[in-house]
């Protein structure tokens, strides 16, 4: 079959955009034809990636060579998007934007929890929160979709199924910890991700007033959410275990109700509860590389207590995976389309 698109990654020399590289390149219906990077211009891109060898022979460009394309993905730092939207719109007229410039739809929110004023306003309602799950019909008809925030997902994709049945006592707070590998740092180094002062820990973070928290609010119409981010000795993965309490009367049927639900007609939600062996909770590790989400549950029948578990590879459905889920709903292929791998057990 030949590609039916071209594609381009702005920013393809960090951890998600050698992710896009990676899915994009074993993609049946695209074609890549360029790749940035403005620190590796002229340089293979499996001197940077080295798991795309023999895949690919193409070179890093830089971003002011850009040439027309029928999709162009955006993996840059957070606030560099924003910066030359115009430009990129018109390169391409389909945008996936993985950073966070356009995810928050509230110009307050945003201001809020990135410390600056957005620099391209008139762009953020153009955009389509990039979660499938919660938007898949608007994304049908888009032209600009957002990422997705590796630990919101993890936190949306555990308590969307709850918040869509009414079964949360809203009267009362929601606490979101989300345990998380070194992957989520990015691929430039700082002390806190140096291998020393990285491995074999268990460190938190941020206790509080992390980012994602944003997207949970945006996306649950929660408002009393308190997320929680821990490092924990992983590369790849995150596990949101969520903490909500149960309106009066809600009996674990009714949780079985609502996530079968949910999970019923979605291709990477799976729900994981089972009463014996060792992978009885969602376990990010068995995840690695794939496009899966799995979700679990559990109710504490004597506080009312709900503990709603999601697991997923925060490169692949936090972010790289999302991505080109995305693009697949957005140009009518199949959502699957180059996202089959069902990841790796044992690692």
């Amino acid at each position: 079959m030949s590609a039916e698109a071209k594609v381009s990654i702005v920013g393809a020399s960090g951890y998600t955009g050698g992710e896009l590289l990676r899915l994009l390149l074993g993609h049946p219906r695209v074609e890549v034809v360029q790749a940035t990077s403005e620190h590796h211009i002229g340089e293979y891109v499996y001197s940077t990636h080295p798991q795309l060898r023999k895949r690919t022979a193409m070179q890093f460009v830089s971003r002011q060579t850009l040439k027309p394309c029928d999709v162009l993905f955006l993996a840059l730092p957070h606030g560099e998007a924003q910066k030359e939207i115009d430009r990129y719109a018109m390169l391409a007229g389909k945008i996936v934007d993985l950073s966070a410039d356009f995810r928050l739809k509230d110009l307050a929110l945003y201001k809020k929890w990135y410390g600056h004023d957005h620099e391209a306003p008139q762009w953020v309602g153009k955009f389509v929160y990039g979660l499938a799950e919660l938007h898949r019909e608007e994304m049908r008809t888009a032209s600009y979709i957002s990422g997705v925030g590796c630990n919101a997902t993890a936190a949306n994709l555990a308590l969307i199924p709850l918040v869509k049945n009414g079964l949360v006592d809203t009267s009362k707070p929601v606490i979101v910890e989300v345990k998380v590998g070194s992957s989520e740092a990015g691929a430039s180094p700082n002390p806190g991700s140096h291998h020393p002062e990285r491995a074999g820990v268990i460190r938190t973070y941020a206790p509080s007033g992390h980012r994602h928290t944003a997207e949970v609010i945006q996306e649950t119409g929660l408002t009393d959410v308190h997320m929680t981010i821990t490092s924990v000795d992983l590369v790849r993965g995150a596990l949101a275990t969520t903490h909500a309490f149960a309106k009066p009367g809600v009996a674990e049927k009714d949780l079985w109700r609502a996530y079968r639900a949910f999970a019923k007609d979605e291709p990477f939600i799976r729900i994981v509860k089972e009463k014996t062996g060792v992978h009885r909770v969602p376990d990010p590790k068995i995840l690695a590389g794939s496009n899966y989400a799995d979700v679990g549950f559990e109710l504490d029948a004597d506080t009312g207590r709900i503990v709603a578990m999601a697991a997923i590879d925060n490169l692949m459905k936090g972010a790289s995976g999302s991505a080109v889920q995305a693009m697949n709903v957005m140009m009518g292929w199949e959502e699957t389309t180059g996202l089959e791998f069902g990841g790796l057990h044992p690692i």
